[in-house]
């Protein structure tokens, strides 16, 4: 990870406790950030004044604590520290920690408030204490806003041997010129909508192209349907299931046509959800059901089982149920941390998908999330730097060229369609039709499927 774009730890007379891997891991979590050290508890004091003093009204801030056991783990809020006597809501608040030089992250759940401000010490989600009752100690106890076990965390040791925190700081790399042309305006938006409605699959034997989601758990799968599925009923809609939990909400295997509007006639696409990939054998979905899901054998809300995968018949099934294109959706703030097992079985997947000759590409979503810059102006997305540092890295680790890695902000809390919003996901749809169209041209020529 290149530092010079990622960012830079700024210490002044202060000597920063983490080593530079260390440092690089914690920018690929931050994004595009300058990391300042306010605090440094074995310099200014465990009290909670001390850490009151020098970290108060300074922004986002980034808290790393080291125990006697050797662990590394802290937390990140981007409000303030006021004392505001106020429980925070903070969607962007996370606890983290490295366990084998692997960095794992844990954000706060929807609807759960992130951190109580109060003239104590930090804590996060009033469940994890750091310099407790002023002392170099954290402490621990039972609450709902973080999902983490005490045991990989800190590994139950709660002496402290030094807590530092960071400010924060956003830095803004604009390209001069766009990496990729894109027009954000109401009549592209009408264009793709109606280039989309008219695109059928020429081959007779196929009514509607089948494009299946396969991604990691809380990527956004369930997610970019029901936006899509928001574009043309002209409202917000949540048909899919989908939210942030550790473990995948989707549990079958669900086949989501779209209409044209509430009373419209089917568009010619349909997009395949499927359970959530998890790291752990065993868990999410096996590499055998998504060999079944290719070749058309898995039926419609078929229930998965991560234990036994789905045993078809031999009876065989027709190019309309197999897959046209594989879309592949990452979480654009979870790249770097991306660990080696899930990257094996998205190489795995990758492998099965090349020996079909099945088109592949990826949709890295929460780009809004991964840049605050894109976070307040989603125009902004192709002349952030780090953007497109975060499609080129997301190229390499799944070995499919650049440009077909389609950076998209899925609705997630709006109550209204935007139109930026909607021009990406549009274009990103069109792509995939697009894919699906050249795989059916090639396994099925047009001349063999003119009717006689």
């Amino acid at each position: 990870m290149n530092k010079k774009t990622l960012g830079k730890l700024s210490m002044d007379s202060l000597a920063s406790k983490l080593t530079e891997g260390e440092t690089e891991q914690l920018y690929g979590l931050l994004g595009n950030v300058e990391l300042s050290l306010l605090y440094k508890a074995s310099v200014h004091g465990y009290q909670a004044s001390a850490f009151h003093q020098r970290c108060d009204l300074q922004g986002p801030t980034l808290l790393v604590a080291f125990n006697r056991s050797g662990y590394i783990f802290g937390g990140y809020t981007s409000v303030d520290y006021a004392q505001s006597g106020r429980h925070i809501t903070d969607k962007k608040a996370f606890l983290f920690s490295f366990e084998e030089e692997m960095l794992l992250c844990n954000k706060v759940k929807s609807g759960h408030f992130a951190r109580f401000d109060d003239n104590k010490g930090p804590n996060f989600g009033q469940q994890l204490y750091f310099c407790y009752n002023n002392q170099p100690v954290v402490y621990h106890q039972r609450g709902n806003a973080f999902s983490f076990d005490a045991e990989t965390v800190y590994g139950n040791n709660t002496e402290l041997i030094e807590c530092e925190v960071y400010k924060v700081q956003h830095i803004l790399q604009v390209m001069e010129k766009p990496w990729r042309n894109i027009l954000w305006t109401a009549d592209r938006r009408a264009q793709l909508m109606e280039k989309i409605r008219d695109q059928k699959p020429l081959t007779t034997s196929v009514s509607r192209f089948r494009i299946l989601m396969i991604g990691p758990v809380g990527a956004g799968k369930s997610s970019f349907f029901n936006s899509i599925n928001s574009i043309f009923m002209g409202r917000i809609t949540s048909k899919a299931m989908s939210g942030s939990t550790g473990t995948s909400l989707t549990t079958q295997f669900r086949t989501y046509p779209v209409k044209d509007g509430r009373e419209g006639k089917l568009l010619p696409f349909v997009l395949c959800d499927t359970m959530g990939l998890e790291e752990q054998s065993g868990a999410g979905l096996d590499i055998e059901d998504i060999s079944s899901i290719l070749q058309g054998h898995i039926p419609d809300r078929y229930k998965f089982n991560p234990i036994t995968p789905f045993q078809p018949d031999e009876q065989k099934t027709s190019r309309q149920e197999k897959i046209h294109c594989v879309v592949y959706v990452i979480d654009a703030t979870k790249i770097s941390l991306m660990s080696e097992k899930l990257q094996e079985k998205l190489t795995t997947i990758r492998r099965k998908v090349n020996s079909l000759a099945i088109p592949q590409m990826v949709l890295m979503s929460k780009v809004d999330e991964a840049c605050p810059e894109v976070e307040k102006d989603l125009q902004s997305l192709y002349v952030s730097s780090y953007i497109k540092s975060k499609v080129q890295e997301v190229s390499s680790r799944l070995g499919v060229p650049v440009s077909c890695v389609l950076p998209v902000k899925n609705y997630s809390q709006e109550l209204e369609l935007e139109l930026n919003c909607d021009v990406l996901l549009l274009t990103a749809l069109q792509q995939m039709l697009n894919f699906a169209d050249d795989y059916l041209d090639d396994v099925c020529p047009m001349e063999e499927d003119q009717p006689k």
